[in-house]
C-alpha cells in the first residue's frame, strides 16, 4: 500500500520503545500529513543530535556537550555522587529534582547470565573519581533487581576503603501501595528496612 521508503520508515519507527507496527504506521501517516510543521523540524532535530551526541567524559551521561550540563552546573553539589545503571535512571531522578549532587552512569549492571562483568561497566571511572578526593557521599541507586543489588554490593566492596559515606536508596512499600498487591521480595525488603516511628 505504500512505497518501499515509507514502509522502511514505518519499520524503523516500529523498533522504538512503545511503538509497534500499527503505531509506527500512524506516526508515519501523521508525519506525511504534517510534513512542514512536524516532519521537517523532527528531521533537523534528529540530524543535529546525531552530529553532536557524545558521552560525558566525567560521569558517562549522554549529551551534546562534554562535560554534560549536569557536571558543568556550578549549582550542583560536586561532593555527592549518585550512581545509576543507565541514562534513563538519571533522567528519572532528574525529573524529581530531589538530588542536588552529580551522577555516575555505569552503563548497565553486573549479570553473569548476560556475560556483563565489572570491566564491561563504567566502574573504574567511578573509583577514580572517588579516589581523587573531594567526595563525601556516594549514593547507590541501583534498580531493585537481583542484578542491581549484586552490582550495588560489588560497588560497596570496591569503595569501602575510601573515607566516604556510602548510602543506598530505600526499598519497600511504595506510597499508595497496598500490602495485598505487593510481591514477597518488596514486602521482605520493607520489613528489613523498617524504622522507628516518630
Amino acid at each position: 500500500m505504500a512505497s518501499q521508503e515509507i514502509d522502511a520508515l514505518a519499520q524503523a519507527l516500529s523498533k522504538l520503545p512503545g511503538l509497534g507496527p500499527r503505531s509506527a504506521r500512524r506516526v508515519v501517516l501523521h508525519l506525511m500529513k504534517k510534513r512542514e510543521s512536524v516532519m521537517q523540524p523532527l528531521l533537523r532535530a534528529l540530524e543535529n543530535v546525531n552530529e553532536r551526541l557524545v558521552t560525558c567524559e566525567n560521569c558517562g551521561n549522554i549529551d551534546t556537550v562534554t562535560p554534560c550540563g549536569i557536571c558543568a552546573d556550578p549549582r550542583r553539589d560536586s561532593r555527592s555522587i549518585c550512581v545509576i545503571e543507565d541514562v534513563s535512571d538519571l533522567w528519572a531522578l532528574e525529573r524529581s529534582r530531589l538530588f542536588p549532587g552529580t551522577f555516575h552512569v555505569l552503563g548497565g549492571k553486573l549479570s553473569a547470565l548476560d556475560g556483563v562483568r565489572p570491566e564491561d561497566l563504567n566502574i573504574d571511572a567511578l573509583v577514580t573519581r572517588v579516589a581523587a578526593g573531594g567526595i563525601d557521599e556516594v549514593v547507590l541507586a541501583m534498580n531493585a533487581t537481583l542484578e542491581g543489588q549484586t552490582t550495588a554490593h560489588y560497588l560497596a566492596e570496591r569503595l569501602e576503603s575510601y573515607p566516604i559515606r556510602l548510602t543506598q536508596l530505600a526499598h519497600g512499600v511504595p506510597v499508595g501501595g497496598e500490602l495485598d498487591y505487593l510481591d514477597d521480595g518488596t514486602l521482605a525488603q520493607a520489613l528489613r528496612a523498617r524504622r522507628p516511628v516518630g
